[in-house]
């Protein structure tokens, strides 16, 4: 299964940050991206999505919450080894 490119729709009722973050859910649980894989940079990941930098990282903050991404100091952020798990109903938006 593949998840379609990322489309962000300001205008909508849900928050940019919260579509990136169901967009990297939805990659999570389609194998798109595994458990343990290390993530672009946020930079990087700003530029892949089109969005502000500080837009990825209120997503991060996010997936961190959903438990589906860890964040280790000076190394990056990282798909949660169990990440497969939880990603189905957090992805469904």
């Amino acid at each position: 299964m593949s998840v379609p490119p990322f489309q962000a729709d300001p205008e909508g009722p849900t928050y940019v940050y919260v579509q990136v973050a169901d967009h990297i859910a939805a990659r999570v649980a389609a194998g798109d991206l595994v458990p343990g894989q290390r993530l672009p940079a946020e930079r990087d990941l700003a530029l892949e999505y089109g969005v502000a930098y500080l837009t990825i990282r209120r997503a991060m903050r996010e997936l961190r919450e959903r438990g589906l991404v860890i964040t280790v100091p000076a190394k990056g952020n990282f798909i949660q080894p169990n990440a497969t798990e939880g990603a189905g109903e957090d992805a469904e938006a």
